[in-house]
């Protein structure tokens, strides 16, 4: 038996990393989906193998942003209900492993967070980071795949959507704007979604603010977006708008809208 407490830090990690009673990596939702919509959210869940205890981590710290993106899974829960859209969302920890992050960057598997050390990332021998990403990153990324390269096949309009939020303050920040829209190489969808809620009155919508994509830094849009010429967009809402139901659903509400409408200015029709 693994102690939890310890795990992380020399303990022997059993091989598989998931006990059979533990989660998968991924929830998948709406296959079928008949809308243009694939929607993936990369930091939906906060959980942590049982065999990896806490990372040595106190648990008050792995509740907060640093470990999962806070209602970002209830946004793409509600978006999806409301377009018929597929959903795809990671779900353990960032801690664990970064499911945006590609996994030969320092970034992927973090033993700092903003200012938290995570001590059961200190360390690991490439075997180790193997294993995370075998355990977690592989499936959740191959599932999509298949899904995006399943579609394309069958001639299918796909609109890819990475569903993110973000921490109103980092490292003692105020952040300012509600919500940011996010792009690399191509601005097509992502401009129309940005126009679209910069025209709702009394927002505050960033333009690759307070981050932006590139090849480093993320892995689901330039991989699985970019990589097949799908149009595309990365959507961060701040966190306090969300952290409970509500909020979640009148988000939800607010995107659907606009990426449907982006979607019409995009293709055309109704």
């Amino acid at each position: 038996m693994v102690d939890r407490r310890t795990a992380g830090l020399g303990a022997v990690i059993p091989d598989p990393l998931l006990g059979d009673d533990e989660p998968p990596a991924f929830l998948s939702t709406r296959p079928g989906g008949t809308s243009s919509f694939v929607i993936a959210v990369d930091h939906a869940g906060a959980r942590i193998p049982r065999a990896l205890g806490t990372l040595g981590v106190p648990e008050s710290e792995l509740s907060r942003h640093i470990a999962w993106d806070i209602g970002a899974l209830g946004i793409a829960q509600g978006i999806a209900a409301r377009l018929n859209a597929t959903l795809v969302a990671q779900n353990y920890s960032r801690l664990v492993i970064d499911c945006n992050r590609d996994p030969r960057v320092a970034t992927s598997i973090v033993t700092m967070s903003e200012w938290t050390p995570i001590p059961g990332n200190v360390g690991l021998t490439p075997a180790q980071a193997a294993q995370r990403r075998a355990a977690i990153f592989d499936p959740y990324h191959a599932h999509l795949s298949a899904l995006l390269d399943d579609r394309i096949a069958a001639g299918r309009r796909t609109i890819l959507v990475s569903q993110h939020t973000m921490t109103d303050v980092y490292k003692g920040s105020q952040r300012p704007m509600h919500a940011a829209v996010l792009y690399n190489r191509d601005r097509r969808y992502a401009g129309l979604v940005l126009e679209a809620l910069r025209a709702i009155p009394g927002l505050v919508i960033a333009d690759n603010e307070p981050y932006y994509v590139t090849d480093e830094t993320d892995y689901t849009i330039p991989h699985h977006g970019e990589a097949r010429g799908l149009p595309h967009v990365e959507i961060e809402v701040r966190q306090d708008l969300v952290s409970d139901a509500a909020g979640q659903a009148e988000w939800a509400g607010r995107l659907a809208t606009v990426m449907k409408s982006a979607e019409r200015l995009l293709f055309g029709g109704p």
